[in-house]
């Protein structure tokens, strides 16, 4: 664990999801989460977002635990298991049903997609279709749903409202709610409850004030920091890092064996090997050597990360 004696006025996190072992497009995230942290005397919480109980797998969560230890990424709040937070959910669900805020939604993914195009990338914009139903037609389509023994999801409404987010690596990215994202699912239809609404209340409970993590996600804050003042808490910084990509531009994930965190350990040798190099790919420092956590902290060049959406994965 990191020294715990050190100032909570900053707090970073790392909240992987145990669905496979850790590669280098995690540890790059989390090592960054945990330079940031550190520079500012801050300390780093740790969640594990196991909230799909289909994919998430209690092996790869301790499998996680063992992988940051080698690595020397401390942590020193945690960790938290989403699993096992579904009252503190649906407390701030009905938070915002007893407001007026979140109405059931018969659409399939299907109707999303037909019903609007994609906006800033792959992400569409939900076309509000089941927000201004009648009573009769919302008791009709239960009905329907309930023969075929399903139920509705539940999405919350959006104000026309543009949020503006200061992102540490991204620059300014702003995002009308209601024109670049629409009314949003913070309740599947299996009863679930969406990542957007577990991921503030998390935070909140954490004391996280700074989150770092891929750029693939810098979508996701508008809708976060709208939650955060609907729930009364506060908002937190946001810094997005470059995606890590094989060379033919496709994102690094899990199933590339030659990032994941056993591979990096035969090729590069030791922790300070795998931390250098990666550091070295991003790069965060000008030679591909082993270098430590500490010495990363001390040393790690994070202007390189500035306006950048992807670096190349090198093994």
């Amino acid at each position: 664990m990191a020294n715990a004696s050190v100032s909570p006025s900053v707090r970073g996190r790392f909240a992987p999801s145990p669905t496979g072992r850790l590669h280098a497009g995690n540890v790059f995230s989390y090592l960054v989460a945990y330079i940031v942290a550190h520079r500012a005397g801050g300390t780093i919480a740790l969640r594990i977002e196991d909230l799909d109980p289909q994919r998430s797998k209690p092996e790869f969560a301790q499998a996680c635990l063992r992988d940051l230890d080698y690595l020397g990424l401390g942590w020193d709040v945690g960790p938290l298991y989403q699993s096992m937070r579904t009252e503190a959910y649906r407390q701030a669900f009905h938070n915002l049903v007893d407001r007026g805020l979140v109405y059931p939604c018969f659409c399939s993914r299907a109707d999303v997609h037909a019903a609007s195009a994609p906006h800033r990338g792959e992400k569409f914009v939900y076309a509000g279709t089941c927000r201004n139903l009648t009573e009769d037609e919302r008791a009709s389509r239960m009905r329907h749903l309930q023969a075929q023994g399903r139920s509705p999801s539940m999405r919350l409404i959006v104000p026309d409202r543009t949020y503006v987010i200061d992102d540490l690596f991204q620059g300014r990215y702003a995002q009308n709610l209601a024109v670049d994202c629409g009314d949003f699912l913070i309740c599947r239809s299996d009863g679930a409850f969406a990542y957007q609404l577990a991921v503030v209340v998390d935070d909140a409970a954490q004391g996280v004030t700074s989150v770092v993590r891929g750029v693939d996600l810098l979508s996701s804050c508008p809708q976060q920091a709208y939650l955060q003042d609907l729930l009364g808490f506060e908002h937190v910084s946001y810094g997005h890092v470059p995606l890590l990509v094989s060379r033919t531009d496709r994102r690094l994930s899990k199933r590339d064996h030659d990032a994941s965190i056993d591979q990096m350990r035969a090729t590069y040798g030791s922790a300070a090997g795998i931390l250098g190099h990666i550091a070295f790919v991003a790069g965060m420092v000008p030679e591909d050597r082993p270098a430590t956590v500490d010495e990363l902290v001390a040393h790690a060049d994070l202007s390189s990360l500035s306006g950048c959406i992807q670096k190349v994965w090198k093994a």
